[in-house]
């Protein structure tokens, strides 16, 4: 089967973000990550042996000057010597182990260095939904037509409600040409600038399309690449310094690392109760918002606004970015309810890269689940608990535990 990834920048930009943070920090790292199919997606006989080849594929994939030269524009916190790092980077198949069982469950882990193995889970996870619908037959029966249109009444309804929304699809994408439309389609849409209404008046968006998560597409239409920082971080600092230090730690190291720049902080990798008893002033200040991944986000909105008042901060001059499962739907009813009171935002994924008729999307992840600072410690656990026990991940025993200690 052809090749499905095709460029270097065909990743998130957290990946590239945590990265250069991995290289200042904890270079000598050794990880590994593991497969979860929280759907339990028993998969065609030899699927395996397809996944492989796409994995064989990747150490001919390599930056190009173009890629490197957006980058340098538009992610501007990542320094020169770190796209020198970029030109010498190739994917090492050796660190991925694939099989499949006679059942059909896929079994997926990487292990490696940390600043090497963090790029393979945006190869693997849209080269394993994108084989998935291949063999599905998916790909027969898909109207691009059709799909565009569905996509463009998205992006009006969006920019009418006035949602600032962003591409966060790459993962779990029906394929790179369909998430390719859908970006295309929003900007479009959005730099229409608005629409003429019934009584011939051209009324303004009040919403924005600002970017993609996936940096080759950023470059592609000229948007900003999106992300910071990914719950791994959290995951390997609490080997480090405690599950009621952990956030603070990666707080204060990455705004060290990154001089302030990339100011979202995604704080639930161990809940809420352990983030918000931890939040300092400085940290508050320091940081320009936060992202809600799970939970309640009614919820969670009132429990951040609370923490920022404790601290004296106000908390409309601070972003909040909502991105637990969203579609258009959820993301209008919760503009509509933080109602001015914080900077809202909205990082959509599934729904706009895999939302297509008669189309079951795939619900797969890859987590941290090992780590050891160097090569020569020992090895630790790595887990995540999260706000929705539907995303609790890890060695059962110490996830227990750690709810235990935590107290919920």
């Amino acid at each position: 089967m052809k090749r499905i990834i095709n460029h270097l920048t065909d990743n998130d930009a957290y990946t590239f973000s945590c990265q250069y943070y991995i290289l200042q920090t904890y270079p000598r790292a050794e990880v590994e990550y593991t497969f979860f199919d929280r759907s339990h997606t028993r998969y065609p006989e030899g699927f395996a042996a397809l996944l492989q080849e796409q994995v064989n594929y990747m150490p001919s994939v390599v930056i190009t000057d173009e890629e490197i030269a957006f980058m340098q524009r538009k992610m501007y916190y990542l320094p020169l010597w770190y796209f020198t790092f970029l030109r010498g980077y190739r994917f090492n198949p050796a660190e991925v182990t694939i099989s499949q069982d006679e059942e059909g469950y896929l079994s997926i882990t990487v292990r490696g260095k940390w600043y090497s193995t963090i790029m393979w889970e945006m190869v693997l996870l849209p080269c394993i939904s994108e084989l998935m619908h291949r063999l599905r037959g998916d790909f027969d029966h898909y109207d691009a037509a059709a799909e565009q249109a569905r996509t463009h009444a998205k992006a009006v309804r969006a920019m009418k409600e006035g949602l600032f929304i962003s591409d966060f699809g790459t993962r779990r994408r029906f394929s790179f040409e369909h998430q390719d439309m859908v970006v295309r389609t929003f900007k479009e849409v959005a730099h229409q600038g608005g629409y003429t209404d019934e009584n011939g008046q051209f009324v303004k968006w009040t919403g924005a399309f600002p970017g993609t998560s996936n940096v080759y597409l950023a470059m592609k239409y000229d948007l900003t690449p999106i992300g910071t920082m990914s719950h791994q971080l959290i995951s390997f600092e609490e080997n480090v310094s405690g599950v009621f230090e952990c956030n603070f730690n990666v707080m204060r190291k990455f705004s060290d690392v990154f001089d302030g720049d990339n100011g979202i902080y995604l704080y639930d990798c161990f809940g809420d109760k352990v983030f918000f008893n931890n939040l300092s002033k400085r940290m508050a200040m320091m940081y320009k918002g936060l992202r809600v991944d799970s939970g309640n986000e009614e919820e969670q909105l009132e429990l951040i606004i609370a923490k920022y008042e404790s601290l004296g901060i106000d908390a409309a001059s601070k972003q909040v970015v909502y991105s637990n499962a969203l579609n258009i739907d959820r993301a209008v009813e919760l503009h509509r309810y933080t109602a001015g009171r914080m900077q809202d935002s909205y990082g959509i994924g599934t729904h706009l890269t895999c939302d297509i008729q008669n189309v079951k999307a795939m619900n797969i992840v890859v987590k941290l689940t090992r780590m050891r600072i160097t090569e020569l410690r020992e090895w630790h656990d790595c887990v995540k608990l999260s706000c929705d026990k539907g995303k609790t991940l890890g060695n059962p025993d110490k996830c227990a535990y750690l709810i235990k200690q935590i107290g919920e």
